[in-house]
Parts: C-alpha cells; sequence; structure tokens
C-alpha cells in the first residue's frame, strides 16, 4: 500500500538544510535562528534545581500554575492589562507548537486564513493541514509594511483569521500603533481571529514599543497571542512558549494542546517561573541585541552587501545586489561551499519563492562569530 501525503509539496525546511550544509562544510553558522552563547548560569541553575528536587513528572496540562500566574503578573506590568492565569494562559512547546494549537482549534474546512509573506514557514502547511485556504498577501518594500486597504479587498464570508507577525521573521519589520488600531477596525468589522506571533516581544530597537494585541481589547477578544521563552531567554533548544487568548478560546486551545503534547518540560518550568519574576532578566534585551545588531553592520559597513534596517528579532536582511546575479538560494548554497558561511535565503518565506536578492542572517552570536563572519563576508 502506498502511503498518501498529507503535505505532498512539502519539503525539508530551509533551516535544516542550510545547517547541515554549514556542518558538512565547516562554515561559520549565521542561518538557523539559534544563539551560540550560554544560557544564563542563574536560569541553568534554576532548572537544575528543579531536576535535583525531583520535579521531573508530568505538570499539569495547562502548565505549572506557579508559571502561569508569574507569567500573567509579567503581562500587567508590560502591557498594562491582565490575563488570567488560570482561564488565559497555557504553557507550550516553543511558539511553534501554540501556533500549530492556534490554528488547529480556530481553522476548518473550507476557511480563509490571510497571511503575510515573507513568512516563518510553519503557517501555510499548518493551514493546509486543517483544509483552510491560506491567502497570501505581501509585505509592501522597501520597509516591509502591511497595507490594510489590500487586506480589506481580500476580506471574504470565508475569511476566518489573519496571522501577524511583530518583530517580524525574516524582515525585522515592527508593527506601529496604527497597524494594531487599522487591524482592531477590521476584527470588530468582520468578526475575524487573530493569530498573533509575538515570540521576539523583547527583542526590539531604537526606542520602539511592542505592540501586542494584547494591548487592544478588540483584537484580543478574537485572538491568540504567541510568546517565546526560548527567544527571550537564549534557550531555543528547551522549546518552552505560551498562548494567551480569552477564556473561551483557550478552553478550544487546550483541547488541541493535550491531544499534542499534553504537557511541556517541568523543570524548566520551575526554573523560568522563578526567573521571570525579576524584570531584569528580561527588560535589558533590546540593548543587548541592538548592540549587536549595531556592531555587526559596523563590522560589514566597508562590505559589499548592503543592510536592510532592522527594527526588532535577531535577524538582519542584507541585499547582494551588487555582487552577484546568482538567486538568493544559488548565493547562499554558493557561499556555503566557497566561502564557508551559510546564511538563509530570503524568497523560501514566500509562497511561489520570489526572486528577492537578500539574504537572512542571524546577529544572535558571540562577539568571535559575528568578527569571523563579518572577515569573510567583506572579502566576497
Amino acid at each position: 500500500m502506498s502511503l498518501q501525503s498529507k503535505l505532498p509539496n512539502a519539503a525539508t525546511s530551509i533551516f535544516a538544510i542550510m545547517s547541515k550544509m554549514a556542518t558538512d562544510y565547516n562554515a561559520v553558522n549565521l542561518s538557523q535562528g539559534f544563539p551560540d552563547f550560554p544560557v544564563a548560569p542563574a536560569l541553568v541553575n534554576l532548572v537544575s534545581g528543579a531536576m535535583k528536587n525531583g520535579w521531573n513528572q508530568y505538570a499539569p496540562m495547562p502548565g505549572l500554575p506557579l508559571l502561569r500566574h508569574g507569567i500573567s503578573q509579567k503581562i500587567e506590568k508590560t502591557y498594562n492589562t491582565t490575563a488570567n492565569a488560570d482561564t488565559e494562559i497555557t504553557i507550550t512547546a516553543g511558539g511553534t507548537q501554540a501556533l500549530f494549537a492556534a490554528i488547529t482549534a480556530l481553522v476548518f474546512e473550507g476557511d480563509e486564513v490571510i497571511m503575510f509573506d515573507p513568512a516563518y514557514d510553519s503557517y501555510d502547511p499548518v493551514i493546509k493541514l486543517n483544509k483552510g485556504i491560506p491567502v497570501h498577501l505581501e509585505l509592501k518594500a522597501p520597509f516591509f509594511g502591511i497595507d490594510w486597504e489590500e487586506v480589506e479587498e481580500n476580506i471574504t464570508t470565508k475569511t476566518k483569521a489573519i496571522i501577524i507577525n511583530t518583530p517580524h521573521n525574516p524582515t525585522g519589520a515592527v508593527l506601529s500603533e496604527l497597524d494594531l488600531l487599522g487591524l482592531e477596525k477590521l476584527v470588530i468589522k468582520y468578526g475575524i481571529y487573530v493569530i498573533s506571533d509575538e515570540v521576539y516581544e523583547h527583542i526590539i530597537f531604537d526606542n520602539k514599543q511592542h505592540e501586542s494585541i494584547l494591548r487592544y481589547p478588540g483584537i484580543y477578544a478574537n485572538g491568540v497571542a504567541i510568546f517565546s521563552f526560548g527567544k527571550t531567554f537564549h534557550a531555543t533548544g528547551w522549546k518552552t512558549g505560551y498562548m494567551v487568548a480569552p477564556e473561551n478560546i483557550t478552553k478550544e486551545l487546550r483541547k488541541m494542546h493535550q491531544f499534542n503534547v499534553f504537557a511541556t518540560n517541568t523543570p524548566v518550568q520551575y526554573g523560568i517561573a522563578e526567573y521571570i519574576k525579576n524584570e531584569e532578566n528580561y527588560l535589558p534585551l533590546p540593548k543587548f541585541y541592538q548592540a549587536k545588531r549595531d556592531k555587526f553592520a559596523k563590522l560589514l559597513s566597508s562590505s559589499r552587501f548592503e543592510a536592510h534596517h532592522c527594527y526588532g528579532t535577531y535577524f538582519q536582511l542584507f541585499s547582494y545586489d551588487k555582487i552577484s546575479n546568482k538567486s538568493d538560494v544559488e548565493m547562499a548554497e554558493w557561499m556555503t561551499k566557497e566561502h564557508k558561511i551559510a546564511t538563509i535565503p530570503t524568497s523560501v518565506f514566500y509562497k511561489n519563492g520570489k526572486h528577492i536578492k537578500y539574504l537572512r542572517i542571524c546577529f544572535a552570536k558571540s562577539e568571535k562569530t559575528l568578527e569571523q563572519a563579518a572577515e569573510i563576508l567583506c572579502k566576497i
């Protein structure tokens, strides 16, 4: 019997491909988005301490109450709004699992979901797995903004949800207050849901404010906000995040969550619950990462690569227009093989692999790695 694929057009993720190439060719890896510097020793000690204290069995399905209440307090401090720890906050196995749960809970056969290219690569296939219809709109160059009039023109009687991502991977763009107010009007007018990917909430630069949907009651009433401790605490391998939604939506989210992973890593939850009590463990992140962004851009100032301005995340797009006419996939492969430096081609974030001469580079790296990478790039 032949096995029929539910995702016949899905291939191995570009992140896995480029990281493997980086290993195969002994290249500096600026492709996949993970830091190469240590997690804070204090947090590691808290997690290992929880293990030693015997907290190694299943956590409650929604997450440890201690952590959920800590997140509720953090939300109140950060966004000046409330989220009920018992009925609105669910701990997940990272942001991607939260996205899976949210899309699966909200999207039914024939439902249309508006999303914006370039987009994180899990949105489209999960919509399709649930027999929904992804509606791909493009962020508008040169600042990769959303045209809200175009969005409204594409809302139909079948539109179920809109997915937004701010700060945005891969472009580093951020949505403004005007953007969220525009979205709020559409949500109220058409009664659509919003899935808001906010995993880089604390990695935002140039004194900009992260505009979470938690700040906008008209959106949050129909919204799911998704966050990642892995991004915030340089611990992507811990795969721990959370989703925040009104009680009626959370009930459905938890149904998907419990039959997907049931519960997530218990000692990590205990460690983070203690660690987030101190605001200084996450509030300095903008300054920390902006320094890395600025250092790397300065190191590349004499190169032929041109930096596209980045307002958030730990990724930045660099144009190679003055260097080559290769496609970005060819360019990324050539650079990995011939120059021993791995990046991500930006076209893979588009539905139809749009030809765009940008490479995405991760600057969440140690000083040594950034300097080594810049030395290579300046010679290309």
